[in-house]
């Protein structure tokens, strides 16, 4: 009697132990699940048949996908995707390797409006350590909706269609140390998104045809890119698009509070090209027929080797300063119908050292069109070749100009065209060389009500 009275209470005291961790334990990894990881067998029902059973360890080897892995989290609750560096996806189907699918579809980041659900089972889902490939023309990395706090690191993505695609809504995204290249479509896609605090720090995105970080539509705030190195996301036989592209056509909120800070953005001379092309105007209102998104800071990035390194159209409210320009094929910054612009102390050269091959077609110009309520200072802009002028200000109002320095460029050093309102001042504009083309520093045409104070001039002025 006491041997079957002590294996009743062993029984019971199992019983209990299984219901308070929610039933029998899930496999300890894929292999477990039936996963064979030879890159060969079809892996997909073993890996759905693991994440549901809350597992997401990728032992060494090469899982092949043929559909979609549906992560739904309220059902499946916290997941960890993890491959230690050692486990490679092959995505053979169409759609997402991984599709995370949240119920965060109300409330903001704000604690108090997040649903204890959202909490209690679907916090911070983590991808770590994975590589995936693309094997299908339409195959992407991750996509993800309604989620909270995803957090995505060390992820490798090739050959895909998009690396990482986020949609509908997403709230609190970090990616960092992550590979993304070589892609048809886009490295980092926020496509039409309501997305609230995202940042992608220290990543490696290039060679992806369709764009390296891209926000379209949507309603995006708080991205930060941060220490990356973004460069030669465009194709010549394709569309225009960026390294980063921040679109708010078509947006009822657009993409603004963004910060690009300490990359390197660079290559890809191919028509249309930019490093960093921001086109902020969205959808008007009853109250204001022209939207301009922006509150935008790019600051102490190195920018090179594209059609035009930093191209704002439409935009409000941006700090453009620290930066390091070099190698533009059309425009080292270009700037129109823009407010309230800060542009100041950014090196504007041509380094000797890179110049050959291809460089030399390289024109480095200085343009903002149709701006107003602007200041721009300490530009230190340098050898501007083939323009016929290397800082032009065309139709723009109550600009303040100062401390900037223009030297050894072909043609006018700068041209004012039809502005109204500005001042120029502090400026020193001169061409030494021996083969300086015959140009005035300075050029005014048309306008009214502008100052000039404090010009060295070393070819002198024109006016006409």
């Amino acid at each position: 009697m006491t041997y079957r009275i002590l294996l009743a209470l062993l029984v019971a005291v199992g019983v209990v132990l299984l219901a308070q961790q929610g039933g029998p334990a899930g496999p300890s990894d894929m292999r477990a699940a039936g996963a064979v990881g030879d890159g060969v067998a079809d892996d997909t029902a073993a890996v759905q048949k693991a994440i549901n059973a809350g597992c997401g360890r990728f032992p060494r080897g090469t899982y092949k996908l043929t559909r979609p892995v549906v992560i739904d989290l309220d059902k499946v609750g916290p997941v960890a995707l993890s491959g230690d560096g050692t486990a490679r996806i092959v995505m053979a189907g169409a759609g997402p390797a991984f599709h995370l699918v949240g119920t965060h579809t109300k409330g903001t980041a704000d604690p108090k409006t997040v649903q204890a659900n959202v909490w209690d089972r679907q916090r911070s889902p983590t991808i770590d350590g994975l590589e995936i490939v693309g094997a299908h023309p339409e195959a992407v990395g991750v996509r993800a909706a309604g989620t909270m706090q995803l957090t995505i690191r060390r992820l490798v993505v090739r050959k895909a269609l998009h690396a990482v695609h986020l949609v509908e809504r997403n709230r609190n995204v970090i990616l960092s140390d992550c590979h993304f290249y070589e892609n048809a479509g886009i490295g980092l896609y926020l496509d039409d998104v309501d997305l609230h605090q995202i940042n992608v720090v220290g990543c490696h995105v290039s060679y992806n045809a369709g764009g390296g970080v891209v926000s379209r539509k949507g309603n995006v705030r708080n991205l930060h890119l941060g220490a990356c190195d973004i460069e030669s996301n465009m194709t010549k036989d394709g569309p225009p698009t960026a390294n980063v592209l921040i679109d708010c056509a078509d947006s009822v909120n657009g993409t603004a509070e963004v910060a690009i800070t300490g990359c390197t953005i660079q290559h890809n001379p191919s028509p249309g090209s930019a490093n960093i092309r921001i086109l902020g105007r969205s959808k008007p209102t009853a109250t204001q027929p022209v939207v301009r998104e922006g509150h935008v800071t790019i600051t102490g990035n190195v920018l090179s080797d594209v059609q035009d390194n930093v191209h704002l159209r439409d935009v409000r409210g941006a700090t453009v300063t620290g930066n390091t320009f070099w190698m533009a094929f059309t425009h080292n910054l270009l700037a129109e119908d823009c407010t309230h612009l800060v542009v100041g102390a950014n090196n504007l050269d041509r380094n000797p050292r890179y110049d050959y091959g291809n460089s030399k077609d390289a024109k480095n110009g200085v343009v903002f069109r149709g701006c107003e309520d602007c200041t721009i200072t300490a530009l230190h802009l340098a050898l501007v070749r083939q323009e016929p002028a290397a800082l032009v200000f065309d139709r723009c109002r109550r600009l303040h100009v100062t401390g900037c320095t223009v030297l050894d460029c072909d043609g006018v050093g700068v041209l004012v065209k039809d502005c109204t309102d500005c001042t120029f001042s502090n400026t020193v504009v001169r061409d030494d060389r021996a083969e300086r083309k015959e140009a005035p520093s300075l050029r005014v045409v048309g306008g009214k009500s502008n100052e000039f104070t404090n010009l060295r001039l070393g070819n002198g002025e024109e006016r006409r």
